[in-house]
């Protein structure tokens, strides 16, 4: 990255820091215990912590502008492995699409009026060269996406003709317009045209597009590279839970979440409950993004933030207004080999306050290293009452069932069925919402293919 690249870059997160000055103030009413998703009002060092919490909506646009202002690494990529990818520039056509006048079907190929002489020789078929020019009043079997000879003026079906064998004489059953089922070269794109612009998703139809237009490679973003650090002593790889010791739900869920947002995960490491580990592996991970999952409160084993202060890391954003998942943060660490910036995103150690943040943290600041577009939101009615938080935002898992959003039970911060069975998370308001408001939905990343789920108790 060069020295105007790098000042681009600080002028973007210093704007993006900005935002962090607008965090949530509740002078005339105490929070919430930190770390707790209890619904009661603390006092004293709790107080004090929800001074510090950034608003939720402020939270997300801070990870969404840090994103968008990193410096996007490019290559070159082979269509076979360009799937998923992002285009790092306009998609620009190579050649004109179609690149010489072809037949739309199986027909003839005429020139002039009718009725038409059939001219010997054979039929002209896709895939051969150019042929001689038809002389009016002739016509010659033609094969869709065979080149239109010179001088022809239509194509006529093959099941809108017929033959005079005896004759050798070709006549229309239908009215001929001239031009008919003749596609012109230059009809889609003209070399130079601009297809899709940059930052376009690499889809199954963008690659035929491509590869029509005289591509064999596209540029990209390179995709972030994501490393996942999962603390924690207390936490099993297999079998069921036994003294005191229980299943990782996060380890198998974090890294197939970020895949599904266009990353690369580099791995997932298990370190327990180790600061020396955990400082090693912050300090030495050439990552763009490291994702951790607990230790992100104040109990006597929440390493996160004291190897934060050690390895010298900025903290961006230190608790959320949220519910559930208040504990998480995020830091600027230092830069590292061929890295100019580097962050870190914690995620609470309960597995639905993991999702809260990843959907507000990790989700757009990734999204902004990956080129791609930020989610359009949207809103949608409430079919039944949501009980909110009375200072924080809430996120509830939901399912759209008609035009209508349906909250979920099991929605706690320690659960997920709730999740697993949701195709969103509605965003509750301080206070809560009634049947029938609007609010802003958070689409879950595989929504778009996730089967409907059919009502299993997991509906309010």
């Amino acid at each position: 990255m060069n020295g105007r690249d790098q000042e681009a870059e600080s002028d973007g997160v210093e704007e993006a820091l900005a935002l962090v000055a607008r965090q949530t103030r509740h002078e005339d009413a105490p929070g919430s215990a930190h770390g707790s998703d209890a619904f009661s009002a603390p006092t004293g060092e709790a107080a004090a912590d929800r001074h510090r919490a950034t608003s939720w909506p402020d939270a997300r646009a801070l990870a969404a502008r840090i994103g968008r202002a990193a410096q996007p690494r490019t290559r070159r990529v082979r269509l076979d492995q360009a799937l998923g990818q992002v285009l790092a520039e306009p998609l620009t056509a190579l050649c004109d699409l179609p690149s010489f006048d072809t037949s739309a079907m199986d027909g003839w190929a005429v020139a002039g009026p009718g009725p038409w002489t059939i001219r010997s020789g054979g039929s002209i078929l896709a895939g051969h060269g150019e042929t001689p020019p038809l002389p009016d009043g002739a016509a010659v079997r033609i094969a869709t996406g065979a080149r239109i000879p010179p001088e022809a003026t239509a194509v006529i079906r093959s099941e809108h003709a017929r033959t005079d064998a005896d004759e050798g004489q070709l006549y229309a059953e239908r009215e001929v317009v001239q031009g008919q089922d003749i596609r012109p070269r230059g009809q889609e794109c003209r070399s130079g045209d601009h297809l899709l612009p940059a930052a376009s998703l690499v889809t199954p139809a963008v690659l035929g597009l491509a590869a029509a237009a005289g591509y064999d490679e596209l540029v990209a973003v390179a995709r972030p590279r994501v490393e996942v650090l999962v603390l924690g002593d207390e936490l099993l790889n297999a079998g069921l839970p036994h003294q005191g010791l229980i299943r990782d739900a996060l380890g198998p869920m974090i890294g197939p979440w970020l895949g599904a947002l266009g990353v690369d995960v580099v791995a997932t490491r298990r370190l327990g409950d180790d600061a020396e580990a955990l400082h090693r592996a912050v300090t030495t991970s050439d990552a763009d993004l490291i994702v951790t999952t607990g230790g992100t409160a104040a109990g006597p084993v929440d390493h996160v933030h004291p190897v934060l202060r050690k390895a010298g890391a900025e903290l961006l954003v230190d608790g959320v207004a949220v519910r559930p998942g208040h504990p998480m943060l995020l830091a600027r660490l230092a830069p590292h080999g061929e890295l100019p910036s580097r962050h870190l995103v914690g995620l609470p150690g309960n597995p639905l306050a993991a999702v809260s943040g990843l959907l507000t943290l990790a989700e757009p600041l990734l999204s902004g290293l990956a080129g791609r577009p930020a989610p359009v939101p949207y809103r949608a009615p409430l079919r039944d009452e949501v009980h909110g938080h009375p200072y924080d935002t809430r996120l509830v898992p939901i399912v759209h069932r008609a035009d209508r959003l349906v909250p979920l039970h099991y929605n706690g911060p320690a659960m997920l069925r709730g999740i697993a069975a949701a195709d969103g998370l509605a965003v509750v308001p301080p206070g809560g919402a009634r049947a029938g408001d609007e609010l802003d939905v958070l689409d879950l990343p595989w929504t778009s293919w996730a089967p409907s789920i059919a009502d299993g108790g997991c509906f309010t």
